[in-house]
């Protein structure tokens, strides 16, 4: 399988996401992203691989960002310290994610650029 999407099942984004896949006769594995968390070493790739920044894998909507006061306090972290947080909690990263084929890393569902990207 080459084709991994991590997910929250109860994210109604995750949701759409999923559907779509599964309309489009797209494979992949899937992941729950609390009950399997991305480690350091896969976070730090998908970034990488992602050409996003860091901040953009934060999910800054949910409720444990903001309980957390992350907006302040990632402004005074160092990489290496917001990969590690991200990876000490499912729900504080951005979903869903799918790595598309090893090559690209899609992070929330945004349905052109997914369309774009996987629908050649």
């Amino acid at each position: 399988m080459s084709n991994l999407f991590i997910e929250y099942p109860k994210c109604s984004t995750c949701k759409k996401a999923k559907t779509w896949l599964e309309n489009n006769n797209i494979d992949f594995e899937d992941r729950h992203i609390v009950e399997c968390i991305p480690t350091k070493e896969e976070l730090k790739k998908w970034i990488d691989m992602s050409d996003k920044e860091i901040k953009s894998f934060f999910n800054t909507s949910g409720l444990l960002y903001k309980s957390m006061n992350l907006k302040e306090k990632l402004k005074d972290m160092t990489d290496d310290e917001k990969i590690e947080l991200l990876a000490s909690n499912g729900m504080l990263i951005k979903r869903p994610i799918l790595i598309f084929e090893n090559e690209k890393v899609l992070v929330g569902f945004k349905e052109n650029e997914w369309k774009e990207i996987i629908i050649k």
